[in-house]
């Protein structure tokens, strides 16, 4: 798990002050609900295997992230460069998110890396945990940007 915080980040400049974009936010909450609605649509028809089990993490990380990065940009925060996607997950702990749900968001943040950049194989059995973690937190998350 990050041992970095939020303040952390801004301090090292991945995170920057802006002037708050609810624009962008509006656009990130509505690509994220349209791929969680894909999401179901996919399980429904494809079903989860480990053939198809790196695409899943990598989608439910996307969307789950789209959302934080949304927050972020109500809040006037912008995450860039390398560790954004580590900032963003960071952000959870000032939105009062518990130990469990971010460290098992950083590792999601973690495998999805592994997974497009390392050629990690993940199998259906995690796929399926992540599934049934991103359909507990998306609601969770789009009540924060709403």
């Amino acid at each position: 798990m990050t041992t970095k915080t939020f303040e952390d980040f801004l301090k090292l400049a991945v995170v920057r002050k802006v002037t708050s974009d609810p624009n962008r936010a509006n656009s990130l909450y509505g690509e994220s609900h349209r791929k969680f609605k894909s999401l179901a649509e996919r399980i429904e028809k494809i079903g989860v295997r480990d053939e198809n089990a790196n695409e899943y993490v990598e989608f439910c990380c996307d969307l789950l992230i789209q959302l934080l990065r949304a927050k972020m940009f109500l809040d006037g925060f912008i995450a860039t460069g390398q560790g954004a996607h580590e900032a963003e997950v960071a952000y959870m702990r000032n939105l009062r998110f518990g130990d469990y749900d971010l460290l098992f968001m950083d590792q999601l943040r973690y495998f999805r890396n592994g997974s497009l950049y390392y050629g990690t194989s993940l199998d259906a059995v995690y796929a399926l945990k992540v599934i049934t973690f991103t359909k507990k937190m998306h609601p969770k998350f789009s009540k924060l940007v709403r």
